[in-house]
């Protein structure tokens, strides 16, 4: 665990930002090194984000694996734990479907011993398929009444009042449309989900902003989860006025590795040596210094 921080600290600090902010800004990391970024990065106006996302998709892209849940839960959590331990952010975890509800129990149960703030689930069933392929590949939608009690599995499950549980609505993804998301939303909310993310593949905002909409009319709402990894035209401040409270950067980093890594790979190879790459290099002294050691006094 980072210094000075407790699993319980870091778990409540995700609901206090929830309640201090307009909306609360999520980076996916996929390692320590990532989270540190996360962590550590500012914009122009001191400007930094406030919880980190353990991303299924990019959880198996550093080991080479599609993103089909063949990276299981045990290795998943170590992914977890590599990140909690050198960073203070709060975390969101990414738990695909959740499994059976029997299994989606013990998963709570190791999120919450570990200090992770929330788990989002997403009510499709089957092998799975990345949302982002859409209808080009199979998206198959969970019953939704076998869906809610995997939601009620897992607030069940939980020990503390601050852990949530947020359902994933996955209904525009697959093609099956608006009122569909919204029925199910409103069914998972009944179950006792803490909050509602509405995901999209599409380059406008417009059907997540329609969606909002008419959810906002609910009797009872949740607090609302956006992932404008497509729709990206969006900013936070827009997202925020429509009533999204938390906004997930979801894979950006991990996208961002891969062509750097990539092109240096390839000027070496061209080079026959390193030097070409300098430029394009952190100097070895500054990756030395990166980490702070915490054992030299």
């Amino acid at each position: 665990m980072a210094s000075g921080v407790t699993a319980t600290q870091r778990q409540n600090k995700l609901r206090q930002l929830m309640a201090e902010k307009d909306i609360v800004r999520v980076m996916e990391t996929h390692s320590g090194l990532s989270g540190l970024i996360a962590e550590k990065a500012r914009g122009p106006g001191g400007e930094a984000f406030d919880a980190t996302w353990s991303s299924s998709l990019t959880s198996s892209t550093i080991r080479g694996k599609p993103d089909i849940e063949t990276v299981d839960t045990t290795a998943r959590m170590q992914i977890v734990e590599e990140i909690l331990e050198v960073t203070t952010l709060p975390m969101i975890y990414d738990g695909d479907t959740g499994g059976h509800p029997e299994v989606f129990h013990f998963t709570v149960r190791t999120l919450e011993r570990l200090g992770v703030s929330a788990c989002i689930i997403e009510d499709k069933t089957g092998l799975k398929q990345n949302s982002l392929f859409g209808t080009e590949r199979k998206q198959q939608l969970e019953d939704i009444d076998l869906f809610c009690d995997k939601i009620r599995a897992g607030k069940a499950a939980q020990v503390t009042d601050e852990f949530m549980v947020i359902a994933r609505m996955e209904s525009l993804i697959a093609g099956w449309g608006e009122e569909e998301a919204l029925m199910r939303a409103q069914k998972c909310i009944e179950a006792g989900a803490d909050g509602i993310m509405i995901h999209s593949k599409e380059k406008s905002p417009d059907e997540v902003l329609s969606f909002i909409e008419k959810f906002n009319k609910f009797p009872k709402t949740v607090p609302i989860v956006a992932v404008p990894t497509t729709y990206n035209s969006i900013t936070e401040a827009e997202l925020a006025a429509k009533g999204v409270k938390i906004c997930i950067y979801a894979n950006q980093l991990l996208r961002a590795a891969y062509p750097s890594m990539m092109t240096v790979a390839e000027k070496i190879l061209a080079a026959g040596r390193s030097q070409e790459v300098d430029s394009d290099l952190m100097g070895v002294k500054k990756i030395l210094t990166l980490i702070d050691d915490n054992t030299a006094k």
